[in-house]
């Protein structure tokens, strides 16, 4: 029985502590993704160096996340909201530039799913248990 507990503890995926500043990164890019993402219905030109500064701290979140111990789950959500190639927000940023600007319509859709995809890191994050909480569990 006992082995049988191990075995089932060893299975669960280790979840790292709350950081209070992943979640504030996590909270405050969500504001300046969205609020970019706004003004998409005017050319990525006009845009550019907004986009590089939004890519270039979306880039350290994702690195943050990925050298915190036990993290590979945010880790891995950071990767998937700003992967170019995917449909969330690394692809929108990549779409605009190539494409030059979008519909308001559009834009409003895909506002949509960037909120949630931050949401779910947002949760995420918020969900881990405090380091004096982690410490102090038998």
């Amino acid at each position: 029985m006992g082995l049988l507990l191990l075995a089932a503890a060893a299975c669960r995926p280790t979840i790292s502590e709350f950081n209070a500043r992943a979640y504030e990164q996590a909270t405050s890019l969500k504001v300046e993704a969205l609020a970019l993402m706004d003004e998409a219905t005017a050319p990525h030109a006009e845009h550019a160096d907004a986009v590089q500064h939004l890519t270039t701290e979306l880039e350290k979140a994702h690195e943050f996340a990925k050298e915190r111990p036990d993290n590979e789950i945010s880790a891995r959500q950071w990767r998937i909201l700003t992967d170019p190639e995917r449909d969330l927000l690394g692809g929108f940023l990549a779409d605009w530039e190539e494409q030059s600007s979008f519909s308001a319509a559009f834009v409003e859709e895909k506002k949509i799913q960037v909120a949630r995809a931050f949401d779910t890191i947002i949760e995420l994050e918020s969900g881990k248990k405090p380091p004096d909480e982690v410490r102090d569990s038998p």
